[in-house]
Parts: C-alpha cells; structure tokens; sequence
C-alpha cells in the first residue's frame, strides 16, 4: 500500500505510458475505462479490503454491494487487517468471518466506481456489460495535525489520505 510500484517503461508512475495505469497494468484503450481519486479522506486499510472484495465482480453486483455495505447489510470482509475485527453474518460466501461496515470508504469507493461508469459511457462502451478488472489503493501525503492537551503538551492528530485507481473492462476480453 504504501511502496512505489513501477512501470513498464521504468517510471516511477507511469508518466512515461500512454496505455498502463499509474501502477504499471498494461490496458487496452479500446475496451477499458479508468477512473481515479486522489487524496480521499478515508482509511488505507478500508480502502484496501474494499477494493480486494469488489475487483472482478460485474459493476452492477459492485455496486449493489457497495450500497449494501453503505446500509450496514453486507459486511466487507477483512482479510489483512482482521486484528481484533469481529465476526459478521454474511461472510460465508467470502468463506471468511472477519468482516466491518466501512460506511466513509465505500461512499467514496461507490463514487469513484460511477465516474469510472461514465467514463466507459462517454467512450462508447456498455457499462453494464463490463467487470472491474484492477484495482489499485496507494497511501496518499499525511495531513499534520495536532490536538492540544493538558499542562502545555500536545498530541500528534494526522489524517492519512489514500488514492484509489479502478478499470473497467468489457466482459468478453480475457487475460
């Protein structure tokens, strides 16, 4: 989550690629649709098992999901981050029983998913017809912050940003 990844050509994001994404996946223009977000608001962690339950799912079955999650009747499952995480209904089909409501995270996911629908719309392509094919959740900067205490002192309240890359992919291609 938090590493550079690099890409084919050797550039650190991508710069040099008109056809990879921002962590080196090679797309066809063609038959894909990307959608980014920088910098949200939201927890690296949540975002990153967010996006690890939602990749190669139909955008429609994803996005029935994501306001699942939003309505607090579908659990994500947590399969890194489960310390501490207790067991939810639902989770068998994940065949796992870790599993939260991240409420913030998906909102957020479920817009990014939408843009990255209209895109594919505005190239010409069928939505419905497509599959999420790469999901990427990077760290994004810190936010400093600090939160005064008692007898002068003061505590450190950062807040961590993340940014998520998606593609869409026609169903028929494979790969």
């Amino acid at each position: 989550m938090g590493r550079v990844k690099y890409c084919v050509d050797g550039s650190k994001t991508g710069a040099g690629t008109k056809t990879g994404t921002k962590t080196g996946t090679e797309v066809d223009p063609e038959t894909t649709a990307r959608a980014m977000a920088h910098e949200l608001h939201i927890s690296p962690k949540h975002a990153f098992e967010i996006c690890r339950a939602v990749k190669g799912k139909k955008v429609e079955e994803a996005e029935t999901f994501l306001e699942a999650v939003l309505e607090k009747r579908a659990a994500v499952p947590f399969k890194r981050h489960k310390k501490k995480v207790g067991h939810r209904r639902g989770l068998k089909k994940w065949k796992w029983d870790a599993g939260r409501y991240p409420v913030k995270a998906s909102a957020e996911i479920l817009r990014l998913l939408r843009s990255a629908m209209g895109n594919a719309e505005y190239k010409g392509l069928d939505p419905e017809t497509m599959r999420i094919w790469h999901t990427a959740t990077k760290k994004g900067r810190t936010l400093k912050g600090t939160m005064p205490r008692a007898f002068g002192r003061a505590t450190a309240k950062n807040t961590e940003t993340v940014t998520i890359e998606m593609v869409l992919r026609e169903e028929g291609e494979k790969s």
